[in-house]
């Protein structure tokens, strides 16, 4: 159930960025759609691990408020029952899938590490009651994909994944995903335009060699997904660049 009014007016805590990752040029509107749109219908667990996790030191791993309102709507769209979620940090995106997802709904979570989940989010979750359709898998995403995809059922079985993890496997993680997620099924990639540097001109000084690196992996994923005929794409300028295939093939 929504909070009314959860989040109204509240500022991020210091040294935060989850609450002002966007691409929108102005800071201003970004929170105006937060405070008009996003946090009066938030559910009050979710807007606690929310503000739990904006005083991590790495907050701004987790993905955005409008993010994983966009989420929620998408996954009750496709009447979603089975969810993949590659890479989980505290969890905030997790319990808004677990939270759109039915109650016998089920949500494979993938991360080399539980850390930040179990000491942030874990204690949120269970609290919401949807601790039960978590099945949380410590590993490096590859070998556990790949072992969900030599698992009975599984293919074709999931109907939404979210990736939100390293970016120099996105295209490895896609291919086993097609495996996993049905034809009309919907797979959502996170940090797909890297903070606006993938538009970056190659001589532009302001880039960290870091940032000139993953601003060119993301500009191939980018470009093998357009061309990948077995989805339709859509690139959205939401958090840090968000790109949303359905299966079609």
């Amino acid at each position: 159930m929504a909070a009314s009014g959860a989040g109204e007016g509240e500022k991020a805590p210091a040294g935060s960025s989850l609450h002002s990752k966007t691409l929108l040029k102005s800071e201003t509107l970004y929170q105006y759609i937060l405070e008009s749109t996003v946090f009066p219908r938030e559910p009050d667990c979710l807007r606690e691990l929310r503000l739990a996790t904006a005083g991590h030191p790495m907050a701004g791993m987790a993905a955005s408020p409008d993010e994983v309102q966009l989420f929620g709507l998408l996954i009750e769209m496709l009447g979603a029952k089975n969810a993949i979620e590659v890479g989980v940090f505290t969890g905030y995106s997790l319990l808004a899938t677990a939270l759109a997802l039915p109650e016998d709904g089920k949500i494979v979570a993938i991360d080399v590490t539980r850390e930040s989940y179990d000491q942030i989010g874990s204690p949120v979750i269970e609290k919401a009651g949807v601790a039960h359709k978590i099945d949380f898998r410590v590993g490096l995403a590859l070998p556990v994909l790949d072992q969900l995809v030599a698992e009975e059922g599984s293919n074709g079985r999931f109907d939404f994944a979210f990736v939100d993890a390293d970016k120099v496997n996105f295209l490895n993680y896609h291919e086993r995903l097609l495996q996993l997620v049905r034809v009309g099924g919907l797979i959502a990639y996170d940090n797909t335009l890297w903070g606006g540097t993938v538009a970056a001109g190659p001589g532009d000084e302001a880039l960290s060699e870091r940032d000139r690196t993953l601003a060119a992996v993301t500009k191939e994923f980018n470009a093998a997904i357009a061309s990948d005929r077995r989805v339709h794409v859509c690139q959205l300028a939401i958090a840090d660049g968000l790109t949303l295939c359905r299966r079609v093939a």
